[in-house]
C-alpha cells in the first residue's frame, strides 16, 4: 500500500475526508482534512483539535509503515478549498468556483461562477466582459484545477443574525471631545 493509500485509509477511518495530500523536497508532508459532506452540512467545520486528533494517529500510523518524512502538517483545506475529485463537484453544486481548463476555450482558460450539474458533466453559470450571463459545459477530465471561491462577509457576526428592528431608535452620533467640552461651557455661560 503507498503512502497516499495509507493517509486516505487512516483519515477516513476517523471520520473525515481526505482533501489532499502535498510532499516538499525538504520532507514535509502536509495533509488537508475536511469534515464529511453530511458533517458539513449540519455546520461542523474543522477546528484545531480535529486537525491534532489526526496528526496524533498519523504519526503512529505512519512510523508503523515505515513511511518517511521530516514534519507532518495536517490543517484544513481553507476557505478556497480545492475541488480534486467528482465527489467534491457534487457537494459544492450550486458554490461558486473558479476553475482553469486544460485547454483554452474561447481563448481563456479561468472562468468565475456558480458549479451546476449538466447530466454526467458539468455546467459553470458566469457573467462575461459585458454583464449578459452565458454557461459553460465541462468534464472533470478537462479542468486542470478548480477551487471554491471564499464567501467574506465583513459585517461582523451579528450582522446576518440580527436585522434591524422596526422602530428602533439610533444611537446618537458621537462627537468629539472638544464639541463636548464647548457644548458643556455654553449653559454655564448663559447662566451668568
Amino acid at each position: 500500500m503507498n503512502s497516499q493509500a495509507v493517509i486516505e485509509k487512516t483519515v477516513t477511518g476517523l471520520g473525515y475526508e481526505m482533501v489532499d495530500c502535498e510532499r516538499s523536497a525538504a520532507g514535509l508532508l502536509r495533509v488537508y482534512i475536511d469534515k464529511t459532506a453530511e458533517a458539513a452540512a449540519a455546520g461542523e467545520t474543522i477546528s484545531v483539535d480535529d486537525c491534532e486528533r489526526v496528526t496524533r494517529q498519523l504519526q503512529y500510523v505512519l512510523e508503523v509503515e515505515n513511511v518517511p518524512y521530516e514534519r507532518l502538517e495536517v490543517s484544513s483545506p481553507g476557505l478556497d478549498r480545492p475541488l480534486n475529485k467528482p465527489a467534491d463537484y457534487a457537494r459544492f453544486a450550486g458554490a461558486e468556483v473558479q476553475i482553469t481548463l486544460k485547454a483554452p476555450f474561447q481563448g481563456r482558460k479561468k472562468y468565475k461562477g456558480l458549479l451546476e450539474a449538466a447530466g454526467e458533466a458539468w455546467r459553470l453559470i458566469f457573467a462575461d466582459d459585458k454583464g449578459v450571463e452565458q454557461a459553460l459545459d465541462f468534464s472533470f477530465e478537462e479542468v486542470r484545477e478548480a477551487r471554491l471561491v471564499p464567501a467574506l462577509n465583513f459585517k461582523g457576526r451579528n450582522a446576518a443574525k440580527a436585522p434591524a428592528k422596526k422602530g428602533a431608535t439610533k444611537k446618537p452620533a458621537k462627537r468629539s471631545n472638544a464639541k463636548a467640552r464647548q457644548a458643556a461651557v455654553e449653559p454655564a455661560a448663559a447662566d451668568d
